[in-house]
């Protein structure tokens, strides 16, 4: 007798703890608890902690490289506070034209009407 007691308490405890987990999600979709205001009150501090980070990345940023933002000086000469040598008005390779000694340069490409 104490073995069948035994073998149908187990789908007794199942069938039970179902129930229970039943009525408990049932319970709390009713009745939510209230947000904790702890749990606000972080959000608020780490959101102004991350904001304070970010503005001092901003600064650091601004004051590293805010200079080459800044409208260059008016000066036409060329040397070290010139313009870079990127936009001066002379090439920095010589010219090479587009056929060599040995090879003539290739004729244009016919075009085709659609």
């Amino acid at each position: 007798m104490g073995d069948v007691l035994l073998a149908l308490s187990i789908p007794v405890l199942v069938f039970g703890g179902g129930i229970y987990a039943a009525c408990d999600c049932w319970w709390r979709r009713r009745h939510p608890a209230p947000p904790s205001p702890y749990t606000h009150r972080a959000a608020r501090l780490a959101e102004q902690d991350m904001l304070l980070l970010a503005e001092e990345i901003v600064d650091d940023a601004y004051a590293a490289f805010g200079p080459l933002y800044d409208a260059p000086a008016a000066t036409s000469a060329p040397g070290p506070d010139g313009p870079p040598a990127a936009f001066s008005s002379r090439s920095p390779r010589p010219f090479r034209p587009a056929s060599t000694p040995d090879r003539a340069p290739s004729p244009p490409a016919a075009v085709q009407k659609p």
